[in-house]
Parts: C-alpha cells; sequence; structure tokens
C-alpha cells in the first residue's frame, strides 16, 4: 500500500475558441508573383486550346 497518493487533476475546460488572428494583408511582392503566375497559366490554356482546335480530325 503506497504511503501517498497524487490526485489527477483535469486540464482547464475551454470555455470559448481560440480567437483567430487577423490575416495580414499580403506583401506587394506575393501580390506580383500571383499575378504573374495567373497570367502564364491563361497563357498555357489559351495555347492549349489553339492546340486542340489545329488537332481536328480531317473527314
Amino acid at each position: 500500500m503506497p504511503a501517498f497518493t497524487f490526485e489527477k487533476i483535469s486540464p482547464p475546460a475551454r470555455r470559448a475558441p481560440a480567437a483567430t488572428t487577423p490575416k495580414k494583408p499580403r506583401g506587394l511582392i506575393s501580390q506580383m508573383i500571383d499575378r504573374i503566375a495567373e497570367r502564364r497559366a491563361r497563357r498555357t490554356l489559351q495555347a492549349e486550346r489553339a492546340m486542340r482546335r489545329d488537332e481536328k480530325p480531317a473527314e
């Protein structure tokens, strides 16, 4: 038989969800990179469409 025992203490219950941190506005460099990537994606999509039009089967 042990000489002493430890009382199990449960962690405090969360009452409210953790406060979300406000999003910081995106930096100028990030915005520029997004614009460049979007333009590149549009160009490749247009090129793929043009290739599909050129590859029509001859009847």
